[in-house]
């Protein structure tokens, strides 16, 4: 294992790679070109943000799989900053970055001088030089927070504090896009139906899977044709692309290719493995660590599909499994309940009033969530520049004053409040002693496989 100075670096193995800052920390990167700048706001993964193509954030650890970047990339910056934005780093534990690669293999380790007044570090790069990627050691401060340092590579940042006005004119809180449907506050999709208990399973998957899954106390799943069939198309296309990634040169998801099949979710994970020769192989490489562990045992899942194949240039063969839960008539509902449940449990610990659901709130953060994961965008204006209280006022509200947040990649209400209230803009929607409604949104699809949206009205 490497021990790194400020500039230091080193090539990586192929592969995916893991970086930890254990502590009280976020840690947080942006994906850029050689200009230094992100292409989207969707090259920002945070924990209100946790995915990107080729980079996913777990907690305290970033896992990049440097071929699974977008086209175009090059460089991949983690940031460290406070977990609570209140307390300057000088105050903190120094941060320490762990690099790890296939296996847990320990790669690397920085320790940084111990940061002063500054109030995010630019901890390390992972870059291309030729065709080798590198990590480069930085431990620069950066003293505008972590919205500026956002700025600085392009990130529209945008301010979460909700506004007053009424319509036509009011100031900006943080806005969803697409006009909201005129149908009831939270349309449902009809459950998938069960697949057939004799689906075929020509390579004993589900077998193997349901054996694995009762050692850890979880229930079985049951095999589903539209998902081994996105399966079977996502490891094609990254056999011929010759890279893993969520999403394919083609610029399709492999959640993009679930919703494809009719199969609408409540949740959704996936493996994304290449060089096994057999599903004994792949199921034990996936029992190998934590993170593809606690996926396989998952109880929330109920279905899942397998597909492999193999690239004939260079034989290795690329393998896709997908789990999921279908969304049920009644799903939607309960998890929107959840959510605002939720939401409320933060107010009463602050001792504020809970927030009542508005029906036409609910109908138009519905619609935004369903047309953010429809049209593959997050932004909180819509391609066609409609801002939250737009939205709101389509859908028949006349509330004085509106706040939205939004989020995606998480995978359950409990994930995306926790989400929400550990970024300062989004919780001060949440605590807002003004708003008194509510409607909450969500939709399965799109590149990040979830979008939540937050209505908040007074």
């Amino acid at each position: 294992m490497s021990e790194l100075v400020p500039g230091g670096n080193l090539p990586l193995p192929g592969g995916a790679v893991a970086v930890r800052v254990p502590g009280p920390f976020d840690v947080s990167a942006l994906i850029t070109d050689d200009g230094g700048k992100v292409r989207g706001d969707t090259d920002f993964v945070f924990y209100n943000q946790p995915s990107a193509p080729g980079a996913r954030l777990h907690g305290d650890t970033l896992t990049v799989d440097p071929p699974g970047l977008r086209s175009g990339a090059t460089r991949v910056t983690v940031v460290v900053s406070p977990a609570d934005p209140t307390t300057p780093l000088g105050r903190l534990p120094a941060p320490t970055l762990h690099v790890s690669g296939a296996g847990g293999r320990p790669l690397a380790r920085f320790a940084p001088p111990r940061p002063r007044h500054e109030t995010v570090l630019l901890l390390a790069e992972i870059y291309r030089r030729g065709d080798v990627w590198k990590l480069r050691a930085l431990g620069q401060g950066y003293a505008d927070g972590l919205a500026g340092l956002a700025r600085d590579f392009g990130v529209d940042v945008m301010d979460d504090t909700p506004v007053a006005p009424a319509p036509p004119a009011p100031p900006a809180p943080p806005a969803p896009p697409a006009p909201p449907a005129p149908a009831a506050s939270f349309p449902t999709h009809p459950a998938p139906p069960a697949p057939s208990s004799d689906s075929p399973d020509p390579d004993g998957f589900i077998g193997l899977v349901n054996s694995a899954r009762a050692t850890g106390g979880s229930p079985p799943v049951t095999l589903d044709t539209r998902l081994a069939a996105a399966a079977r198309a996502h490891a094609s296309a990254m056999a011929a692309a010759g890279r893993l990634g969520t999403e394919s040169p083609d610029g399709v998801s492999v959640y993009q290719r679930v919703t494809a099949t009719g199969y609408a979710y409540l949740t959704v994970g996936e493996h994304l493995v290449s060089g096994p020769r057999t599903p004994a192989e792949f199921l034990a490489y996936c029992l190998r660590t934590e993170q593809p562990r606690r996926t396989l045992h998952d109880r929330a899942f109920t279905h899942a599909g397998l597909g492999h194949v193999t690239d004939g240039r260079s034989g290795d063969t690329y393998w896709t499994a997908l789990w999921a839960r279908p969304l049920g008539p009644t799903d939607l509902t309960r998890t929107a309940a959840e959510v605002v449940d939720l939401t409320n449990r933060e107010r009463a610990r602050a001792g504020l009033r809970p927030l009542a659901v508005d029906p036409l709130l609910a109908t138009a953060a519905q619609a935004y969530s369903a047309d953010m994961a429809a049209r593959a965008f997050y932004s909180h204006t819509s391609p066609e520049g409609t801002q939250p209280w737009d939205r709101a006022a389509a859908a028949g509200s006349t509330r004085r004053s509106i706040g939205e947040n939004i989020a995606c990649g998480q995978r359950s209400p409990a994930e995306v409040v926790e989400g929400w209230m550990n970024s300062p803009g989004h919780r001060a929607n949440i605590l807002k002693p003004d708003f008194t409604h509510i409607g909450i949104g969500f939709a399965g699809g799109g590149p990040a496989g979830t979008y939540w949206t937050q209505l908040f009205g007074a």
